[in-house]
């Protein structure tokens, strides 16, 4: 089966634009939209559409990047509860928007515990509040528009958010010239939710979409669900009673294509086993006949399963499955920068019950909001009917900081005559492009060099881009193979800099084979014993690594130096550099 070429961008505009009006006509039962575009004018006219689809009385609210619980989920109402003496509740973002939409920009970087917020509203459709001593329960049946302004190497929306949201739209290839007209009005949508709770679906149909789902690789059992709901929002919006082709098409084209994971089997024929075959007389008297010409195929007697696929394939990006296999590896590998608590530093994580000590700084207004429920009682146990407010140590509240620690990507590289023989000029090439990955992450970079009878620091830990090309540059090759003495030098420098704070990563790029001991005497039998124990030292610290195989053909030296290490191996393909970027990026963290 053919490869995806994708919809034209005119076809991409009316499958957004048919989004948001059975958005609109369904907002709690569809979940939402994920919309992958960037601010810009495209998205501001897809917005007012959206704006304008939705009638007039439904609320249309925008979540701050940074929202607190209390002010999305609601709670304790600081001023008012201080004000009377008892708990006051105040309703929060969601309950607002209740039968409306909530935007939601750079939805990429929802934290995990604000997404399963979410999504556990989406599906139990209201909010309920226990804490601070109020009980409360407000009503959010609410529809989501996340915009995902994700790049390349961003991580992507968090999946249990993305599988609650009926339709993925991407915009980012359009331009304001395919931006065409609406499909639908207020006043359509009106009528058309009056009408959803008579719309019935056949049996036949609902078999068809959950067949094309599992043949593009749709595992879950949701987007079934939401791709019939779209069906019915489909039909009200068109002024029918039951669910009909068209409907089916629509909601196979909205919400199974953004979620497939692979194309459909081919279909198989057994034209082939059930014609004999001929003689070898009669083929050799008589010459092959001329197949006759092929008739048009009346698509409306094509089994309405194989007409949803095709109008899903039709409506899938081109490069989308390779771009989802890419994104899987992306997901299973580990990040660099791993995060960690700070007392006097980094971006806000919350609080925690404390006293502010060692750098540790109050949140005030938690604070106050833990001692808001027990005035009235404790001003009575003072005797005190001033407006004083009275706060014990229990009710004292500290920031939690959380900060990214940086990574520092130690270049180990085997700069003797063998190596030199064999591939340092192209080690020295995939080098680079690991270098200038490394500046994109503003990671910090040093380089090893190991030759002769010892190794070289040739950069310390550095942001420079140009410094590092510069020391690589200049390296020359030749002398011996000291790889217990790089080895070492290596793990003395990732020792210095795990106690700066920062993470190290080494990559070692060598053939494996050494000749000179740790201490400078030649040797090979003795070599291997102290590169050897050099890497069990390595893998004994912790320390995540890449062994990157110079040699022109896998060496056996160096995927045993890889299994000593605990790290990674790849061996160095002619002209593969980015392939080796890739392993880097992919390490897991420790």
């Amino acid at each position: 089966m053919d490869a995806p070429t994708g919809p034209s961008p005119e076809q991409a505009w009316q499958d957004a634009a048919w989004a948001a009006a059975l958005l609109c006509v369904d907002p709690h039962g569809l979940g939402g939209i994920a919309l992958r575009a960037a601010a810009g004018p495209v998205r501001d006219r897809w917005t007012a559409k959206l704006r304008q689809l939705l009638p007039e009385d439904e609320p249309l609210r925008r979540m701050p990047g940074h929202i607190a619980d209390e002010r999305l989920l609601g709670g304790l109402d600081l001023a008012a509860t201080l004000a009377r003496g008892r708990p006051v509740a105040q309703r929060g973002l969601l309950a607002e928007a209740h039968g409306g939409l909530v935007l939601i920009p750079m939805a990429e970087r929802l934290g995990a515990g604000t997404a399963a917020r979410l999504a556990g509203v989406l599906d139990q459709g209201h909010v309920s509040i226990e804490r601070d001593g109020i009980a409360e329960r407000w009503e959010a049946r609410v529809g989501l528009v996340a915009f995902d302004e994700a790049q390349a190497d961003d991580p992507p929306l968090a999946a249990s958010l993305a599988e609650r949201l009926a339709f993925g739209v991407d915009l980012r290839a359009l331009s304001l010239r395919d931006a065409g007209d609406a499909v639908a009005q207020a006043a359509h949508v009106l009528r058309a939710r009056e009408a959803l709770r008579s719309v019935t679906v056949d049996d036949r149909i609902l078999h068809a979409l959950v067949g094309t789902a599992l043949q593009l690789g749709v595992a879950s059992a949701r987007a079934g669900v939401l791709a019939l709901r779209a069906a019915r929002a489909a039909a009200a919006l068109a002024g029918r009673t039951a669910v009909e082709d068209d409907d089916a098409l629509l909601a196979a084209r909205l919400v199974l294509a953004p979620r497939a994971t692979r194309l459909p089997p081919p279909p198989e024929s057994d034209e082939a086993e059930d014609t004999p075959e001929p003689p070898p007389a009669q083929q050799a008297e008589s010459p092959p006949e001329a197949p006759p010409p092929e008739e048009p195929q009346d698509r409306s007697t094509q089994p309405l399963e194989d007409r949803l696929v095709e109008a899903t394939l039709a409506a899938l990006p081109a490069g989308l499955l390779a771009a989802l296999q890419s994104a899987a590896a992306a997901r299973k590998a580990g990040r660099f920068g791993a995060r960690s608590a700070s007392p006097r530093s980094g971006r806000p994580a919350g609080v925690r019950r404390g006293e502010p000590r060692g750098g540790a700084r109050l949140n005030l207004i938690e604070t106050l909001r833990a001692a808001a429920p027990w005035q009235r009682l404790r001003r009575a146990q003072a005797g005190s009917h001033a407006g004083r407010i009275h706060v014990q140590a229990d009710d004292l509240r500290i920031h939690r900081l959380q900060q990214r620690a940086g990574t520092a990507t130690l270049f180990v590289l085997d700069a003797s005559g063998s190596s030199a023989l064999h591939r340092l000029a192209e080690a020295k090439g995939a080098i680079n492009l690991l270098l200038a990955d490394c500046y994109v992450r503003r990671d910090e970079v040093a380089v090893i060099a190991f030759r002769g009878k010892g190794a070289e620091l040739l950069l310390p830990p550095t942001r420079s881009l140009v410094r590092a090309r510069r020391s690589l540059a200049a390296l020359p090759g030749g002398g011996g193979t000291p790889l217990a003495a790089g080895l070492e030098a290596a793990l003395l420098l990732a020792d210095q800099v795990r106690r700066s704070g920062t993470r190290p990563v080494v990559v070692l790029l060598t053939d494996g084979r050494a000749n000179i001991g740790r201490h400078g005497e030649p040797g090979r039998a003795q070599a291997e014993i102290d590169a050897l124990g050099m890497a069990r030292q390595l893998r004994a610290a912790g320390i995540t690594s890449l062994v990157i195989d110079t040699s022109p053909q896998p060496a056996a030296a160096a995927q045993r130096l890889a299994q000593e290490m605990a790290a990674s191996y790849r061996a160095l393909p002619y002209a593969g550099a980015q392939a080796l970027s890739d392993a880097v990026k992919s390490l897991p963290a420790r």
